[in-house]
């Protein structure tokens, strides 16, 4: 997106592509799909910022739609679950990677470090709920940057353009005429408030009035839209969150299907976040209530998708004129470098918790002195798994081998060793 809408298109200057993305990236959601909507909110106004953020969602929604029902439909068939067999290992490697590559970014003193490991310690051994997590990391950030800056870096200079040529056409328009989208208005943001809260909220009160708060499409429209308002940090940050609740509160996972659906999401086009669409389709296929099971699969995927990315939208076109408005504020920029530092922590809690899913087929859940430890049963190690990540582990970090590449090579060996054994 930087390549095309900064240097080859000139839409937008290099500065306010990093201004839209850092206010990307203190929302909760996915920042790409939401910088999207933003640059398309700055060319076409409103209409602009839909297609832009509607465009970025369908190629992502009906690839997760196609595999979910081959998945659901197939999952007993040997190829699928050769397949499967050798993926998880290359996720895994995926997720240990994800860990190093946030941890160099947000480590950047003692003190950031100190609240990965509290956030670490929170979520993994006390079991804190991660909303609560990026709440007080988001405290830290917002007090500790007026109290000490110095602790809270939050990048150096950004150079502008080095040609000095034409000014780019977003910041000529905005800067010379500052258009009526990106006036800040408090009717225009109290009506934009309203239409878009209803989207929201609206069909979750629907679904409730008509089919009840146990029945699972109102489980899975209210759990998402709570999981979309905690999406900080980019999908991994929240991924572990997801995956405690669907798999242990909800069962509409097990442990090993989270890691599949994470499979999926990354070899298709579209935000990671778009996993939790696959939770919402197994969900409502292993309860289909009265409905055929790919059917409630189907529009499963549809709720999920929709309580998922409507808030997107709300905070892009709701927020857009005031951070127009507003730049180099920098307590803003200290919590936003606080939650991504406690987001490491997360994640290697998510990092932690694939692997022992991954690598051992049993793990049991032990409470000591009001922590909760997962512990392997070792004699239950998978030797061929282990194998198969501290391959795509090697090949990732040491060999700079690509994502796809690692993942098709991954799941072509595991395939080929488990067909073998099969037969």
């Amino acid at each position: 997106m930087h390549r095309v809408l900064v240097e080859k298109k000139r839409w937008i200057s290099e500065e306010r592509f990093l201004h839209a993305l850092n206010y990307c990236m203190l929302l909760p959601g996915p920042e790409a799909m939401q910088l999207a909507t933003y640059v398309g909110w700055l060319l076409h106004r409103t209409l602009g910022g839909l297609t832009a953020g509607i465009l970025f969602v369908i190629p992502g929604f009906f690839s997760i739609l196609a595999l979910g029902y081959l998945y659901a439909g197939f999952q007993d068939v040997k190829i699928i679950q050769a397949l499967f067999f050798g993926l998880k290992p290359a996720v895994l490697a995926i997720v240990i990677e994800a860990v190093l590559r946030i941890g160099r970014r947000a480590l950047k003193n003692r003190f950031m470090i100190a609240i990965s490991a509290a956030a670490f310690v929170a979520i993994f051994f006390l079991n804190v709920p991660f909303p609560v997590i990026i709440l007080f990391a988001a405290l830290i950030g917002l007090v500790g940057g007026h109290l000490r800056p110095d602790l809270f870096p939050t990048g150096g200079h950004v150079p502008k353009d080095q040609d000095n040529k034409a000014v780019p056409f977003v910041d000529a328009f905005i800067d010379g005429y500052r258009p009526d989208q990106a006036r800040p208005s408090f009717r225009r943001s109290l009506r934009v408030g309203s239409v878009w809260l209803l989207l929201w909220f609206g069909p979750v009160a629907a679904l409730a009035f008509f089919l009840g708060g146990t029945h699972v499409f109102v489980q899975q429209a209210v759990f998402f839209s709570k999981a979309a308002v905690v999406t900080f940090g980019g999908a991994y940050s929240v991924l572990s969150y997801v995956a405690q609740q669907a798999v242990e509160k909800f069962s509409w996972l097990r442990p090993g299907e989270m890691l599949d659906g994470l499979g999926m999401a990354e070899t298709t086009p579209g935000p990671l976040i778009q996993v939790v669409q696959f939770v919402g389709f197994m969900g409502a296929f292993r309860d289909p209530g009265s409905l055929h099971p790919m059917l409630a699969a189907t529009v499963a995927s549809v709720i999920v998708t929709w309580v998922t990315y409507v808030p997107c939208f709300l905070w892009i076109f709701l927020g857009a004129p005031y951070v127009e408005a507003v730049r180099g504020y920098r307590m803003l920029s200290a919590g936003l470098s606080a939650i991504t530092t406690s987001v490491v922590g997360v994640v290697l809690n998510l990092a932690i918790w694939f692997s022992l899913h991954t690598l051992f087929a049993s793990v049991e859940e032990v409470r000591w002195m009001g922590m909760r430890l997962l512990a392997p049963e070792w004699t239950t190690v998978r030797v061929p798994s282990l194998v198969l990540a501290v391959g795509a582990i090697v090949a990732m970090l040491r060999y700079r081998v690509g994502m796809l590449t690692t993942l098709a090579c991954s799941a072509a060996l595991g395939a080929a060793y488990h067909l073998a054994i099969e037969k």
